[in-house]
C-alpha cells in the first residue's frame, strides 16, 4: 500500500466516524420530535433505525483493526485510529438512548404527557449541540471547544435535576401521575447521560490534540 493509500485509508475512517455521528444526532432529534407529536410510527422507525448504527459501528470498528494490524501505525496516527474506537463506541450507546427514548415513548402510547415538553426538548437540543461541538473538536483538535462542550454538561444536569424536581411534585400530589411522570423521568436521564458521553468525546478530542487525557467529570 502506498503512502497516499494509507492517508486515504485514516481520512475514509474519519469520514465514517462523522457520519456515524450525523445518523445518531438525526436518531435522538427524530426521537424527540415523535414523542412531542406522540408519533409512534416515528418512534417505532427510530428504534428499527438503531440495528443500522449498530451495523455501521462494528463496520467502522473491523476497518480501524484491520489498519491496525495491517499497517501497523506509529504515535499520531495509532492515537487517532484507537479514539475512532472509542468514539465510535461512545455514539453507539448515544444510540442506544435515542432508541430507549422511542421505546418509553411507544409504550407511553397514545396518551398526552402530564405537563407540556418544554425543558426535555430544551435537554435534547443542547445535547445534540454538544454532541457536534464534541465531533468538530476532535476534527479540529480544538481544546477550548471541548472543554466548552463539558462546561456545557452542568447545564445539563442541573436541568435534569429541575426535571425531576417538578416531576416527582406531581407524583406526592396525585399517585395517579406516578407512571406518565416515571415515563419523563426515564426521557430526561436519558438525555442527561448521552451530555456525558458527549462529555467523554470531549475528553477523547483533548487526548488526540495534545497525547494526554483529561477527565472533565
Amino acid at each position: 500500500m502506498t503512502r497516499s493509500d494509507y492517508t486515504s485509508q485514516l481520512r475514509q475512517i474519519h469520514d465514517d466516524l462523522l457520519m456515524l455521528g450525523s445518523m445518531v444526532e438525526k436518531s435522538l432529534i427524530k426521537a424527540i420530535d415523535a414523542l412531542r407529536h406522540r408519533d409512534l410510527e416515528a418512534s417505532k422507525s427510530v428504534i428499527d433505525d438503531d440495528d443500522v448504527i449498530d451495523q455501521f459501528q462494528q463496520t467502522l470498528e473491523e476497518k480501524c483493526v484491520d489498519v491496525i494490524a495491517l499497517q501497523a501505525p506509529m504515535a499520531s496516527d495509532l492515537r487517532r485510529i484507537v479514539t475512532v474506537i472509542q468514539v465510535a463506541s461512545e455514539l453507539e450507546r448515544i444510540g442506544d438512548y435515542a432508541e430507549g427514548i422511542a421505546k418509553i415513548s411507544v409504550r407511553m402510547g397514545g396518551q398526552p404527557t402530564i405537563k407540556p415538553l418544554l425543558d426535555i426538548p430544551r435537554m435534547a437540543e443542547t445535547v445534540a449541540s454538544m454532541l457536534r461541538d464534541g465531533l468538530g473538536a476532535l476534527t479540529m483538535l480544538d481544546v477550548e471547544l471541548a472543554e466548552q462542550v463539558a462546561d456545557t454538561d452542568d447545564s445539563i444536569d442541573s436541568l435534569y435535576e429541575q426535571v425531576f424536581r417538578e416531576l416527582s411534585s406531581f407524583m406526592v400530589e396525585n399517585p395517579a401521575n406516578i407512571q406518565s411522570a416515571t415515563y419523563l423521568i426515564w426521557i430526561a436521564h436519558l438525555l442527561e447521560r448521552i451530555g456525558d458521553r458527549s462529555t467523554n468525546i470531549a475528553e477523547r478530542a483533548v487526548y488526540l490534540a495534545t497525547g494526554k487525557m483529561k477527565h472533565f467529570r
